[in-house]
């Protein structure tokens, strides 16, 4: 799990020189991964690559920033999806804070404790019993934006799709917190903020607002 955790982290970050230097060691460890966590895992990194030898990584880049920064639904941050931008979502933060502190990790003040890259590495390099809880503390936030990110269908939704494979299956009240979240969106304080939109592979009746337990059964079809 470590190791792809340490590759899950360093592929959802920007795709910049930095994440190109390390595109060859993803390349050889993803291969190594079972199947179901770096056969995923293995298709962002050929996507990168793509776009390096086309000469799109710009356009790649550009994607990139369209996605993580200017679309809310795929926020890269744990607590975001329960909490929204509320005071509630602030104490959860130092919920992260606090585990790292404790394995002897200090976060800067220039990086949320909850962004998905820093949970990851944090578990693949220091502490993974205490990350792998913070994860599964907020499995419902990971899961919805594993789903809003295939439904934009860019390339890090296999990330998440990867991710998603190292964690333990989604058990009925799991899949319930997620059709929710889906179906709700962030707390009703979040004033002017609407529900998450909703993915249309999800709703079986797309003329019609799903309701949680449309949502659930088609999360009990699977998870990719």
């Amino acid at each position: 799990m470590r190791a792809a955790w340490q590759c899950a982290s360093l592929l959802l970050g920007y795709p910049d020189d930095q994440l190109l230097g390390h595109l060859p060691v993803l390349r050889e460890t993803v291969a190594q991964l079972p199947a179901p966590v770096g056969e995923p895992l293995g298709r962002v990194v050929r996507t990168i690559e793509t776009a390096v030898d086309a000469g799109e990584l710009d356009a790649l880049q550009k994607r990139y920033v369209d996605t993580f920064d200017y679309t809310r639904r795929c926020a890269p941050y744990l607590t975001y999806f329960a909490h929204g931008d509320t005071r509630k979502r602030g104490m959860a933060l130092v919920q992260f804070k606090q585990a790292y502190r404790r394995a002897g990790v200090e976060i800067g003040d220039d990086e949320l404790p909850d962004h998905l890259s820093v949970v990851l590495e944090f578990g693949a390099t220091v502490d993974l019993e205490a990350a792998l809880k913070l994860v599964l503390d907020h499995r419902d936030g990971l899961e919805v934006l594993r789903l809003a990110l295939l439904d934009r269908g860019v390339p890090w939704a296999d990330v998440l799709v990867g991710v998603c494979a190292t964690l333990p299956e989604l058990d009925g009240d799991e899949q319930t917190a997620v059709a929710r979240l889906i179906a709700q969106g962030p707390p009703a304080e979040d004033v002017g903020l609407a529900p998450y939109e909703i993915d249309p592979r999800l709703n079986p009746h797309p003329h019609e607002d799903p309701t949680v337990e449309d949502l659930v059964t088609t999360l009990q079809g699977g998870r990719s």
